[in-house]
């Protein structure tokens, strides 16, 4: 099965001011709950003048892990509300902490829902988010009378090509989508008459940045 979802590929900072509190949001990448825990407990000490720093993290291709924490607001005025943006949003292997610095003005709990919900959103549009996918790496050699068919099936397929190698014979290293590749090779095979190699590499993850490819493992 293809795996998909989106995740934090550069952590972000968003700064709001309700009432004259300020709300600080970070948003950073974790792989796992330890790399969360220690970039929460990395803004408590930078903050530790805050009355508050609560946060919220999603772990997990399929958010097997998710944590919360209010940290001295009014129960499910703040983990809860910032946990749902996550999750609203489909991100996965991320965290988020909201540092609170009190105005002086009382917010009451809708309040306080909307400001820590509009704290995250505001990190989240300063992050760069990328929609990670699993595929594979595919080393084709082939002469050169059949690398203009492969090239036509490239651009009619919308595969992506890493790198091409122009020897006696042409290799060309190909990025497919996991749920692709089956059907690629085989169609490779049927343009070429079997004559090109084809070498399927280890599965790797990637997302796009626009029109690049960002490599995230397998690279």
């Amino acid at each position: 099965m293809d795996i998909s979802h989106k995740i934090v590929y550069q952590e972000g900072f968003g700064e709001i001011v309700e009432k004259k509190s300020r709300f600080l949001a970070y948003i950073f990448p974790a792989d796992n709950e330890e790399q969360a825990l220690e970039r929460i407990a990395q803004i408590k000490k930078k903050h530790y003048d805050a009355r508050h720093n609560c946060f919220a993290y999603v772990i997990g291709d399929k958010n097997e892990t998710e944590r919360c924490s209010d940290d001295g607001e009014p129960s499910g005025t703040a983990g809860r509300p910032m946990l749902e943006v996550l999750t609203g949003q489909g991100i996965h292997n991320a965290v988020a902490i909201v540092t609170r610095y009190f105005g002086g003005t009382l917010l009451g709990t809708g309040g306080l829902v909307r400001a820590y919900t509009s704290a995250v959103q505001k990190g989240l549009s300063a992050c760069v988010l990328l929609e990670q996918k699993s595929g594979y790496r595919l080393i084709v050699k082939t002469d050169y009378n059949d690398m203009g068919k492969i090239q036509y099936l490239m651009r009619t397929e919308g595969i992506t090509q890493l790198d091409i190698c122009y020897e006696d014979a042409v290799e060309m290293q190909l990025l497919v989508p996991e749920m692709e590749i089956d059907a690629l090779e085989k169609k490779i095979t049927e343009v070429t008459a079997g004559r090109a190699l084809l070498s399927r590499q280890d599965k790797l993850a990637f997302g796009m940045a626009g029109d690049d490819v960002v490599l995230l493992s397998g690279g």
